[in-house]
């Protein structure tokens, strides 16, 4: 039964996760961490720098995590299986429309107001990670609760990629050096 669940939740996923991995986390959260209660918010967090730090798709990463937590290999599987049928299906049909009606302004108008709900998708995830990172899982924003180390890392890396034009996976490394240097710091006062 589990593996059924893993296999209708991704593939909802896949179905409706529109503009990339990024834009799917919020469809993640809702079915891992609300829906079935698979992942904690904190646990989702981890999830994700996970997803971003392994190589291949964010969406992927994350069914194939979640799967392996909840029913091992099998659940991985299935969740991974569940997660890219739908994109499967739809580009293949998507393209082969896209090459005969390309040129047709309803095709480009259809596809220019897809562009803000990919963006509004992905903000609320990134909203959603930032909350969890800034003042934890309760997700009670108060200025006394926030963790101001995590903080400053946070815009250090917005410099750091924004104004330095650094690698991205370079930045994260940093990151978590960041963190650690900070937590032994904190370790010893």
């Amino acid at each position: 039964m589990i593996l059924l669940e893993l296999f209708l939740s991704f593939l909802q996923i896949g179905a409706f996760s529109f503009g990339g991995g990024y834009a799917a986390m919020p469809l993640i959260q809702a079915q891992v961490v609300i829906k079935y209660g698979w992942l904690t918010m904190e646990e989702f967090t981890n999830l994700i720098t996970i997803a971003e730090m392994t190589p291949g798709p964010i969406a992927v990463n994350s069914a194939t995590f979640v799967g392996t937590k909840i029913a091992g290999v099998p659940g991985a599987l299935v969740a991974t299986m569940g997660c890219i049928l739908p994109s499967c299906i739809i580009v293949t049909l998507i393209a082969s429309l896209y090459l005969k009606y390309r040129n047709l302004s309803l095709m480009q108008g259809i596809l220019g107001s897809l562009r803000p709900a990919v963006v509004a998708m992905i903000a609320s995830a990134g909203i959603s990670i930032l909350i969890t990172a800034f003042w934890g899982s309760s997700a009670a924003i108060a200025l006394a609760d926030t963790n101001w180390d995590l903080v400053v890392i946070f815009i250090l890396c917005i410099v750091l990629l924004q104004k330095c034009k650094m690698n991205p996976i370079l930045v994260m490394v940093l990151a978590g050096v960041m963190k650690v240097v900070v937590d032994v710091v904190v370790g010893f006062l």
